[in-house]
């Protein structure tokens, strides 16, 4: 009797979905839409900070100044020896972009920076409403790069605020170049060159497509393109675990026979 009352209530269970804790369901399906919009504007809020913050590690970090003044000097020699004009010249008598409209117009809305901004805020939330730690940190790398390089870009934009091509005001540099090479940049420090040399490839031909619409100069489009070089690397190196070979490369300080010991160690998982 008892075995047949044990089976009974069995059955009688058998099927039911007990109901799940919250904290438990929250595990499951990832933090949510509304945390990971809270976590986004946190982020946010320190934007200023780090603008300021990695403008000044850039410039004195390597060579990066004496790149960008090398540059901008290049740009300077372009316009005033006739070169910016010459080639603007050349792509009024043989355009192609602007030709095709469908195509000028994609590759215009995908060069410009305000593409960049709600793509990488659109990867950060569902990664962060998933619980996906990794691409979260991959798409804040992302929208900090093109934070960084559209207030720098900006900001030398009213300074000299230059005349395009077709008469649009705020010419040097390009926005949608330095934009673009930034987005680039990062991919190839995240993803390496697999992904990395087609972004460079599109980053290009978005300049390509400035200077071929007549809304760049060739010389905004050269130093836009080595600014957003700059700092796309400059920020991804900064989250990002520097590999040897797929190793990751990591400093490390022990104390041997009373003596510090320093140096390097190489981490892999397999």
């Amino acid at each position: 009797m008892e075995d047949a009352g044990h089976h009974k209530i069995a059955n009688d269970f058998e099927g039911v979905s007990l109901p799940t804790s919250p904290a438990r369901q929250e595990e499951r399906s990832g933090p949510g839409a509304g945390a990971a919009c809270k976590s986004l504007a946190d982020d946010i809020w320190s934007l200023p900070r780090l603008v300021i913050d990695d403008s000044k590690e850039i410039i004195a970090t390597d060579n990066n100044l004496l790149w960008l003044l090398g540059a901008a000097g290049g740009g300077i020699a372009l316009r005033q020896g006739g070169g910016d004009d010459r080639i603007a010249d050349n792509f009024d008598d043989h355009p192609w972009v602007s030709t095709h409209k469908g195509l000028d117009k994609i590759v215009d809305y995908a060069g410009g920076p305000g593409i960049h901004f709600a793509a990488s805020g659109l990867w950060y939330l569902t990664a962060a409403s998933n619980g996906d730690e990794t691409n979260k940190k991959n798409a804040w790398t992302m929208f900090e790069a093109v934070s960084v390089t559209g207030a720098v870009t900006l900001g030398l934009k009213l300074l000299i605020n230059d005349d395009t091509p077709n008469g649009k005001d705020l010419a040097w540099p390009s926005g949608h170049t330095s934009s673009s090479f930034a987005v680039a940049s990062v991919l190839h420090d995240l993803y390496g060159p697999e992904v990395g040399i087609p972004a460079y490839l599109g980053a290009g031909f978005v300049g390509y497509r400035m200077m071929d619409a007549g809304d760049h100069w060739a010389s905004d489009v050269l130093f836009g393109g080595l600014l957003g070089y700059i700092i796309g690397h400059h920020v991804a190196g900064k989250y990002h675990d520097i590999e040897v070979a797929g190793f990751k490369l990591i400093p490390y300080s022990t104390v041997h026979v009373d003596k510090p010991v320093m140096g390097l160690g190489f981490i892999k998982e397999f």
